[in-house]
C-alpha cells in the first residue's frame, strides 16, 4: 500500500529524474507512479471516508436507554452504565467491551451533550490586579522533627508578572491574612491597584452579611490603598491566576523535596528556609515582566498596620478568659478583671493596664483549652478537694511522669491523701522548675522508692549548682593598671 510519504518523495525526486527512476527510489510500481503524479493527490486523499461500522455494536440495542439515562445526568460516567447492563444482563457483557460503550458516551457528550463551560483568557495589566488564597500543605508529608506538619500556605500572586510569595499559617483566619498580605506587599516593596481573594468566610466577610466586607478587612484595604475584589461563591476559576499557582507550588515543593531526599526537617526555621530559596527560584524567570511591573506599582504607606485581633475578656472566677470560643488560663491575681487579648496568627498577648501579664501559643479551631497550672496551683494546694472532678484536670499533669506520680500516689496513700501529696509535687515544679521535678520524679520511679514533696525536694537540694553560694568579688588593685602605661603614657596623665 502506498502511502503519502512515498508520494511525497516521488514528487521531489520526479524534478530531477524521470518517473522510472523516480518511482523506484520512492519504491512504487513506475504505472502506480505515473497515476499519482497525473491526479496530484495524495493516497490519503484518495479513499473514500469510511461511514459504516467494521464489526456489530454490542449497544445498539440498549442504547436508547442509556442516552435516556444520561439526559438526566449527563455526568454519568460510562462504567457506571456498563456495570449496570452487566447487573441486567448477566453474561452479556465481557470485560472488554468497556472501551466501545466509552467511545460512545464520548461521541453523545460532544454531539448531543450539555454545553459545557466556557473559560475566557483575561489580558492582564502591569501593576493592576493581585490574589491570593490559602492552600493546604498535608498532602505534601512534610515532617517536623520526625511529627507531621500539617499547615497552609497564605499564597499571594501578582497577575500579570506570576510573581508569588507565601507565608505559613494554620487557619484561614483574618490575622493570617493580614500578615499574609503585608509581607507579601513589603517584600515586593511596592503595592498594586487591586486585590482579589475568594469569599473566605472566616477572613473577609461577615458572616450575617456576606455581601459586605469585614470593617478590618476594608481598613487593611484603605490603609494600602488597595481596592477589594471578591469572586462568586463556587467558582474558583475566577481566582484562576493564584488557583493555578497553588497546583504549579506544590508541585514544586513535591518535586524539591524528593530532590532534597527527605521531607523531614529538623525544626520550623529550616522548612521556612527551603521554602523561601523555592520562592526565589521560581520567580528567577519572571524578572522581565515584574520589571514592567514595578515601573507601574505604587508606593508603600509609612509603616505597617498590626497584624493582630484585640478582643477585650473579663477574667472568670476559674482564672481563666473566653477568646474567640477557647479558654485559656491567666494569673489568678486578675480575677474579676477585664483584660485585653491581642490575637495574633499563632499567639495571644494578654495586656493588662498597658502591660503585657502573659503571652501563649494560640489554640488552632474551637472548643478547645489551654490551662496553665502555674496559674491555679497556689489555690489547689489550699483547695485539693476541687481537684478531682475539675473541668480540666487533665491539663494539670505536665507530663507522662507526673501521671504516672499521681497513680502511684493515690494507690500507695490512697485517693486523698495521695492528690494532697501530687499537688505538693506540682506546687514544687511550679517554683523550682518542671525539667527539675520531672527528672526528680524520674529516679524515684525508676528507684521503686516513695514518692513525697519533701523527697524530691531533698534531690533538687543535692543537684550541683542549685544552691546559691557567697560570691566573693577581690579589691581591685588600680596600681596594677599604672604599671601598663609606660613613662610617655603617665607624662600625659
Amino acid at each position: 500500500m502506498v502511502t503519502d510519504r512515498q508520494v511525497r518523495r516521488l514528487r521531489r525526486l520526479f524534478q530531477k529524474h524521470g518517473v522510472s527512476v523516480a518511482s523506484a527510489k520512492a519504491g512504487m510500481d513506475e504505472k502506480t507512479a505515473r497515476k499519482y503524479l497525473k491526479h496530484g493527490k495524495l493516497p490519503s486523499e484518495c479513499r473514500p471516508d469510511r461511514s459504516w461500522r467494521t464489526r456489530e455494536d454490542p449497544f445498539e440495542e440498549f442504547w436508547p436507554s442509556l442516552a435516556e439515562f444520561l439526559s438526566v445526568n449527563p455526568s454519568l460516567e460510562a462504567k457506571t452504565l456498563f456495570d449496570h447492563l452487566q447487573r441486567q444482563h448477566r453474561g452479556r457483557f465481557q470485560d472488554g467491551q468497556l472501551r466501545t460503550l466509552q467511545r460512545r458516551v464520548k461521541r453523545w457528550r460532544a454531539l448531543e451533550g450539555p454545553p459545557r463551560e466556557v473559560f475566557f483568557a483575561q489580558v492582564h495589566e502591569p501593576g493592576k490586579l493581585c490574589q491570593s488564597d490559602f492552600t493546604h500543605m498535608s498532602s505534601l508529608g512534610v515532617r517536623i522533627g520526625g511529627e507531621q506538619f500539617d499547615h497552609l500556605i497564605y499564597h499571594f500572586v501578582l497577575s500579570y508578572s506570576n510573581w508569588e510569595t507565601g507565608m505559613i499559617c494554620f487557619s484561614e483566619s483574618f490575622e493570617s491574612l493580614s500578615q499574609g498580605l503585608q509581607d507579601a506587599l513589603w517584600e515586593l516593596g511596592c503595592v498594586p491597584r487591586e486585590h482579589q481573594s475568594d469569599r473566605m468566610s472566616a477572613a473577609v466577610h461577615r458572616m450575617d452579611h456576606p455581601e459586605e466586607f469585614t470593617q478590618k478587612y476594608r481598613g487593611l484595604l484603605t490603609h494600602y490603598g488597595l481596592e477589594g475584589r471578591k469572586i462568586q461563591t463556587g467558582k474558583a476559576n475566577e481566582n484562576g491566576d493564584v488557583e493555578q499557582r497553588h497546583y504549579r507550588f506544590k508541585q514544586a515543593v513535591d518535586q524539591a523535596l524528593m530532590l532534597r531526599g527527605s521531607r523531614d526537617f529538623e525544626d520550623r526555621a529550616e522548612y521556612v528556609r527551603f521554602l523561601t530559596d523555592l520562592f526565589a527560584q521560581l520567580n528567577a524567570g519572571r524578572r522581565d515582566r515584574l520589571c514592567d511591573e514595578l515601573e507601574v506599582l505604587r508606593s508603600l504607606p509609612a509603616v505597617r498596620l498590626p497584624a493582630v485581633r484585640r478582643v477585650r475578656s473579663r477574667v472568670r472566677g476559674g482564672s481563666t478568659i473566653r477568646v474567640l470560643r477557647n479558654v485559656y488560663s491567666v494569673p489568678s491575681r486578675l480575677i474579676g478583671e477585664e483584660v485585653e487579648a491581642r490575637v495574633g496568627t499563632e499567639e495571644i498577648e494578654v495586656w493588662y493596664g498597658q502591660r503585657k501579664v502573659e503571652q501563649f501559643p494560640r489554640l488552632r479551631g474551637e472548643g478547645k483549652h489551654r490551662i496553665d497550672y502555674r496559674h491555679i496551683i497556689e489555690w489547689l494546694v489550699r483547695k485539693p478537694g476541687a481537684f478531682e472532678n475539675y473541668r480540666y484536670r487533665e491539663e494539670l499533669f505536665p507530663s507522662s511522669r507526673f501521671r504516672m506520680a499521681y497513680d502511684h500516689l493515690r494507690e500507695v496513700q490512697g485517693p486523698a491523701v495521695g492528690t494532697r501529696e501530687y499537688l505538693k509535687v506540682l506546687h514544687l515544679a511550679a517554683n523550682e522548675g518542671e525539667s527539675l521535678v520531672d527528672g526528680a520524679l524520674r529516679t524515684l520511679l525508676e528507684s521503686a522508692e516513695v514518692i513525697r514533696a519533701d523527697g524530691i525536694e531533698t534531690l533538687l537540694a543535692k543537684k550541683p549548682g542549685r544552691a546559691v553560694t557567697d560570691v566573693a568579688v577581690d579589691a581591685v588593685d588600680l596600681e596594677r593598671y599604672d604599671r601598663l602605661l609606660g613613662p610617655a603614657e603617665e607624662a600625659a596623665a
